[in-house]
């Protein structure tokens, strides 16, 4: 399973930062070993019902990095492309955010290989019931709390809430956040990522001297983070000039209406033919001159080849991994660029899924006002707590953040010892 992993491209760009880390820190070899490698992979084969009458088999996969510090935390994602190496990648930055964040859980990611785009929603529907009845016997609201991520929603969260309370006999609400208000969700989880994208970019562009107001922006992917972080951004007064999705990639020089760009991608799935911005292309998108560029999209889109010609003087990582470890290194020599690394950057989401589940243990609700101000305290305390590690061992953000993550693991494991 080590080579299997290890020869995961995802898996092994994790596993590579993961290595460079413990080496600046010096973690002892036992800890070190017990850090890196997941503690469960569970697969599932998910036979499926079809409206046409066929059966259809699927393949799920759940990761749990590491329980040491409290429950599993992470997403379930739908996506074609989805692998059990890239799975065990994003639990592994789970774990380290999680840990950065302060928050009291280890990492978890889920996925199922599927095209959510061409299935119904009955079929989704069945699917989603499937996963849950089958990963029922390893998740509990102390072991495993599952969350929205690509390709799902709040409605997925529901079906897996509904099935996993029938099997318990109750109605069990700490099981799953991400979902619908009405059955407990919290307010201000759908927009808590794209939020804190927003909030950490005016924490870079007032550490860089810049003034927010007036600022501009390239997002890089339209889904749940990417659209809220553009509306976030506007709001706080800054230009939001290009929008790229799977669609196409749209620019206006003197900005997106959020408004009118949301109600356009509800009427027809994409950014493009948007009628009050020109279409340019989807790689140029990345490479024009901007204050602030957010990749919020999936994995390993910053490389090597398109590093070197960035113009952004802030790179805010919305998406999980989107730099990979030669554009890192780019980064880093060229030095004019400020990055918030993925594991702060989008952090947003998993606090405000703390918050919710928090909520729930203690029957409790609170207002979106109170979560969004609770949510902007966290992210700036662990903002200001990167800066001051960074300044003291003279290193990058990137290397800076994972270490923070991945330290506060280490002392937990070396301090509860190896049983038996």
């Amino acid at each position: 399973m080590k080579e299997q992993l290890l020869n995961d491209p995802v898996f092994g760009m994790a596993a590579g930062q993961f290595d460079r880390v413990a080496d600046f820190l010096n973690l002892d070899q036992s800890v070190r070993e017990r850090c890196k490698w997941p503690k469960r992979i569970l697969t599932f084969s998910l036979p499926v019902h079809m409206d046409d009458g066929r059966t259809e088999v699927f393949f799920g996969y759940r990761v749990q990095h590491h329980l040491s510090r409290g429950p599993v935390k992470g997403g379930l994602r739908f996506h074609p492309k989805v692998n059990v190496g890239e799975v065990a990648a994003l639990a592994m930055w789970m774990n380290w955010k999680c840990s950065l964040m302060g928050l009291p859980y280890g990492g978890g990611k889920g996925g199922i290989t599927c095209d959510p785009s061409k299935l119904s929603m009955t079929e989704q529907e069945r699917l989603t019931r499937r996963f849950a009845q089958e990963i029922t016997p390893f998740i509990g609201p102390e072991i495993d709390v599952m969350a929205p991520d690509v390709g799902t929603n709040a409605q997925h969260m529901a079906w897996i809430l509904d099935t996993y309370s029938t099997h318990a006999g109750r109605f069990v609400p700490e099981i799953i956040t991400g979902k619908p208000v009405e059955l407990q969700g919290s307010e201000g989880r759908t927009e808590a990522t794209g939020h804190g994208v927003a909030f950490l970019v005016t924490r870079a562009l007032d550490k860089l001297g810049l003034p927010v107001q007036g600022a501009t922006a390239i997002v890089q992917g339209y889904g749940n983070v990417g659209s809220y972080a553009v509306e976030t951004m506007e709001a706080f007064g800054m230009k939001v000039r290009g929008v790229s999705d799977v669609s196409g990639a749209i620019w206006n020089v003197n900005g997106i209406n959020s408004d009118k760009l949301r109600a356009h991608v509800a009427k027809t799935g994409g950014v493009a033919g948007f009628k009050e911005a020109e279409p340019i292309d989807p790689d140029e998108v990345l490479l024009r001159e901007c204050d602030v560029l957010v990749p919020a999209a999936l994995e390993r889109v910053i490389t090597e080849k398109n590093a070197p010609n960035l113009r952004c003087r802030i790179l805010a990582e919305a998406a999980n991994g989107p730099t990979t470890q030669p554009a890192d290194a780019v980064i880093e020599e060229r030095g004019d660029i400020f990055l918030i690394p993925d594991v702060l950057c989008n952090a947003g989401g998993v606090t405000v899924s703390y918050f919710e589940w928090v909520q729930n243990l203690q029957r409790f609700s609170w207002t979106k006002t109170e979560v969004l101000t609770k949510l902007e305290t966290k992210l700036n305390e662990a903002f200001e707590n990167l800066l001051a590690f960074c300044d003291r061992n003279q290193c990058g953000t990137r290397l800076g953040a994972l270490a923070t993550g991945v330290d506060a693991v280490a002392r937990v494991k070396k301090t509860r010892g190896l049983f038996p």
